[in-house]
This record gives structure tokens, C-alpha cells and sequence, in this order.
């Protein structure tokens, strides 16, 4: 599913609404019947709680904290510690160099998942949390290797009894005021090398200044790079159909140019897609799309089950 931190803030039109509401409503009447034991989050992050001096491509979380920005909300996630390392270790086993941290921080781009599907207090099924590194090149996770780590988080999963729900939480085209190191102000790439803890005022100007780049962008504004619905509908197409390798043939450099700087958010959902057989078609009961300049997201939410 996509996120978005301007949800519930951005005025945005009544029908999209409604088909996002309709999406979720369904969403979570289908992972209520399935009723999931575990959950593997994969999700990035926007330099709340990783940051250039030391920006992993994955990292796995033995224990999590979300930060609580925009309208999500502050506290800890439901973290299996020993299963999370016992992952770990076996995605180390077969070559997967994944950094594990024992205390990571998240922002919305976990939490929103979370609480869209569970509610604001994070009362979930035990949640193991992946992060992928989608802002900050030359270590943005390359798309092949974003299916290899999938496929062998599945093999990890196929040993477990619990049934285990995956999401993948990011994309799909857009391209928000992130900074990045080539920002010509060197106060800005500070901000985005050094971990430090944000003022509310901090946390009030960049709110401020990300719900007016969704405006412009409903508005057309020339400056903010449009999002793009073919790209992010084939994206759901192919994943929905299992064309894995197909989606990995597409260039790295493609993404930013087509579908904006952080549409590498996307890889989230090829991760948890690869981490479920591709070898024949899977029911997918739960797929809705909308393009929502305001919320400067291709906003799209699948769910698909074995």
C-alpha cells in the first residue's frame, strides 16, 4: 500500500476519498479473516530515523519506535525480538549483509500502514519491521536484489507456523520536497547526514512546507514534477500478475525519470511480492488506484494471498 504523510491534512476530492476509504474498508476485512499471526513491514524512511552518515541499502529492527510525524502516531511497535533476530540470522546464512538495529526509529512510513489498518494505538499481531533505504543514492537498494531478499524472506516465512501478513508500504510515483546531497545549501545536507532529534518547530516547518507542495501540485504548479499513472498501474499489473523478473529488467535510472526521486518507495512492494510464490496466479480479492496530486502520491493499495 502507498503512504503519504499528507493523509487527513490535504483537502482532497470526494470521489478519491471515497474510493480510498472503500479500499481500506476492504483491506481490512480481508487481513481480519485471514487474521495474521506475524507481520513483516517493509517500509522507508524520509531522515526521521536514518540518516547519510551511516544509510544501510535494508535494516532489520529487533525493536522499533515510531517517531509519531505528521498525523501518525508516537510509540513502540509490537516487536518479536528473538524472531526478528532468528530472521536475521538466517538471511545473513544466505548472504543478505542486512544491518540489524536494536533500537530503530520509524516515521510514517511504517506507522501509517499500522495505523490505517489497526488504529492509532499500534495494537497489532507482532510486527518484524525492514527498513529500505529509497532517498538516499548510491545505496538505494538496486531492483533485483530488492526481489532477491523477498524471495528469501518467503523461505524464512514458509518455516514459521504463524500465518503472516507482508506489506509492503511506499510509492508509487511521486516526488516530494526531499532533500537530497546535491541540495546547494550545505545547512540542508547537514540536516540530512547528522541523526538528531527535530524541535516541534522543526517538525511544523516541514509539515507546513510539505502540505504546500501538495497544493501546488493540484494546482499544476510547473515546479512539482507530476505523478504518473501508467507507471505506477503497470507496477501494480506486473506485480499483481507475478512478472518479477520483468519489473527487475527495468533500468534504476528509469524510476527517478519517470515516476519521480521517490518512487524507489515502490521496492516495498516487490520485496513483500517476491516474499510470496510467482510461480502461478494469486487471488486478489482487495486493488484499487487513484492519482492524488494533494496527497503527492499515486495512491494505490493491493492486497493478494496464497
Amino acid at each position: 500500500m502507498s503512504h503519504s504523510p499528507l493523509l487527513g491534512l490535504n483537502p482532497i476530492d470526494p470521489q478519491d476519498q471515497r474510493v480510498l476509504d472503500e479500499a481500506v474498508e476492504q483491506a481490512r476485512a480481508a487481513i481480519a479473516a485471514f487474521d495474521p499471526e506475524l507481520i513483516v513491514l517493509i517500509g522507508p524512511d524520509h531522515y526521521n530515523g536514518f540518516f547519510n552518515e551511516l544509510m544501510p541499502p535494508f535494516c532489520l529492527g529487533s525493536q522499533a519506535w515510531a517517531v509519531g510525524d505528521y498525523l501518525t502516531p508516537a510509540g513502540p511497535l509490537n516487536v518479536p525480538e528473538e524472531l526478528a533476530l532468528s530472521m536475521a540470522a538466517y538471511l545473513m546464512d544466505r548472504h543478505f549483509d542486512l544491518a540489524v538495529s536494536r533500537r530503530m526509529q520509524v516515521d510514517h512510513g511504517f506507522s501509517q500502514a499500522l495505523q490505517v489498518l489497526w488504529g492509532d494505538d499500534l495494537d497489532t499481531p507482532p510486527v518484524i519491521p525492514i527498513f529500505l533505504n529509497a532517498v538516499a543514492q548510491p545505496g538505494i537498494a538496486r531492483l533485483a536484489r530488492c526481489k532477491a531478499l523477498g524471495e528469501a524472506i518467503g523461505s524464512y516465512l514458509d518455516g514459521l507456523p504463524q500465518r503472516t501478513l507482508v506489506i509492503g508500504s511506499g510509492g508509487l510515483s511521486h516526488e516530494p520536497p526531499v532533500p537530497t546531497m546535491q541540495h546547494p545549501d550545505p545547512a540542508v545536507r547537514e540536516r540530512i547526514t547528522v541523526k538528531r532529534l527535530p524541535t516541534e518547530a522543526d517538525k511544523a516547518a516541514k509539515t507546513e512546507r510539505v502540505m504546500a507542495a501538495g497544493m501546488a501540485l493540484a494546482r499544476g504548479d510547473h515546479w512539482m514534477k507530476p505523478l504518473n499513472p501508467d507507471w505506477d498501474q503497470q507496477w501494480m499489473n506486473t506485480l499483481r500478475h507475478g512478472e518479477l523478473d520483468a519489473l527487475c529488467a527495468m533500468s534504476e535510472a528509469s524510476i527517478a525519470e519517470l515516476a519521480g526521486n521517490s518512487a524507489h518507495e515502490s521496492k516495498t512492494w516487490l520485496v513483500a511480492r517476491a516474499a510470496l510464490p510467482s510461480d502461478h496466479p494469486l487471488h486478489c480479492p482487495v486493488y484499487a488506484y487513484r492519482a492524488i496530486p494533494a496527497l503527492i502520491a499515486g495512491y494505490g493499495l493491493m492486497f493478494m494471498h496464497t
